[in-house]
């Protein structure tokens, strides 16, 4: 028999934490003005009036950039555990984030290469 009763406060978590936000836009779409006009379909340049269209093309440097880091970022967040537990897991477990490094180090040349780490 499955005991369920011991995810009692888990399940009471989940609840709480999905009920605060779907609570909030429903309280927010009903208490909110509806004003529709020129100036509410305008887009916000921090109270400049806008010139030119508000949908510009950015370059896809930006977007690489952001990629790499994200990658890298998330390297840390996979490496952080396996160094913590280092002395309790053994070589076998440096060996694996090893590969794991230098995968991402191929990577990193790879991008180098491509030129996605250049500010031009």
């Amino acid at each position: 028999m499955f005991l369920l009763h011991e995810y009692d406060i888990f399940w009471a978590f989940l609840i709480i934490s999905s009920l605060i936000p779907i609570l909030a836009f429903i309280i927010s779409g009903v208490l909110a003005p509806i004003n529709e006009g020129p100036e509410k379909l305008s887009s916000y340049e921090s109270g400049i009036e806008p010139m030119g269209d508000a949908w510009l093309q950015f370059r896809i440097r930006y977007y690489m950039f952001a990629l790499v880091f994200v990658v890298f970022d998330v390297e840390t967040v996979f490496l952080y555990p396996w160094a913590m537990s280092f002395d309790v897991l053994g070589v076998s477990v440096f060996i694996e984030a090893f590969i794991f490094v230098l995968i991402l180090i191929v990577g990193l040349v790879y991008a180098w290469r491509k030129g996605a780490l250049e500010w031009s």
